[in-house]
């Protein structure tokens, strides 16, 4: 039997193989597109790695923002190499540049910011008002009682984590919406930049399905087409992965085949950790004739 908490520190704790190149492990899984917070979570394990292996100061310094774009789908069954450009190394600040490759070509373009750990003013918006984890089905169940199904690859991902999605939102709200309550399924010795990490992995999860929620559709059912086009990340704190945090996800538009969602993520204490943004590709796919 796996750890799948083992498996995923595994995954996203990248190795050194020359100057400012990295290579990222592939995930446990069969063939098929690699999943875009794998990419996401391994690109800035890369940087964090070349900002932390500088010592001094510098290593002091956690990310606080990560802009990514997609760029082709990556392939399960390689590794991916992560190659950092140093483009900022400033009192306060130091910025670096990630691209993910597979086979000489360019999968993922990444670039992360990092700040020293300084005071100032401080104002959140609050968390949400919805029912707790307690509350809230677990997620196979939940898609059981829906009459829906994940692929298996898709289990296989969300295995170091209880996912517990809330109830359905009322389709007669103005943005759409939803939530979900997420954890790992056992605590994971971490430091702050691996928190940050975990949680880049786990920004990828539904948000971008928040897009077609008032559409009727589900990102997989035949003839949509959904893929990420890019990703953003802001880090408010180091949030603990292994105690349950809130997802809130709202999607404020869609068109011209594409859909943009927003995320918040909140601690138990109802601490604002992370902002996410995100744009995708929602196509409806017309069947081909015969």
């Amino acid at each position: 039997m796996t750890d799948p908490v083992s498996d995923l520190r595994a995954l996203l704790e990248v190795e050194e193989i020359d100057t400012d190149l990295f290579r990222g492990a592939p995930a446990a899984e069969g063939p098929g597109r690699v999943f875009g917070g794998q990419v996401v979570a391994q690109a800035l394990a890369a940087a964090a790695r070349d900002i932390n292996g500088g010592g001094g100061e510098r290593a002091e310094r956690q990310c606080h923002s990560l802009h990514a774009y997609f760029l082709r789908a990556g392939d399960t069954t390689r590794p991916i190499i992560y190659q950092v450009l140093r483009d900022f190394d400033g009192g306060s600040f130091a910025n670096r540049r990630v691209v993910a490759l597979q086979g000489g070509r360019p999968i993922l373009n990444l670039a992360a910011s990092f700040h020293r750990r300084e005071s100032g003013f401080a104002h959140a918006a609050p968390m949400p008002q919805v029912p707790g984890p307690e509350q809230c089905p677990e997620m196979v169940a939940a898609l059981a009682a829906a009459g829906q199904k994940f692929p298996q690859t898709m289990l296989d991902r969300l295995a170091p984590f209880e996912i517990r999605p809330g109830p359905p939102a009322s389709q007669k709200t103005e943005t759409p919406g939803q939530f979900l309550w997420f954890r790992l399924i056992e605590p994971m010795e971490a430091d702050d930049a691996l928190r940050r990490i975990v949680l880049a992995y786990a920004s990828d999860f539904a948000l971008l399905a928040t897009a077609i929620l008032p559409h009727g559709k589900g990102i997989f059912q035949p003839g949509i087409q959904v893929a990420s086009l890019d990703h953003a990340v802001w880090f408010h704190s180091t949030p603990r992965v292994d105690d349950w945090l809130l997802y809130a996800m709202d999607s404020p538009w869609a068109g011209h085949a594409r859909g943009f969602a927003r995320g918040a993520v909140y601690d138990r204490a109802g601490t604002l950790v992370a902002s996410v943004a995100q744009e995708g590709l929602c196509r409806v796919v017309e069947p081909r004739g015969g």
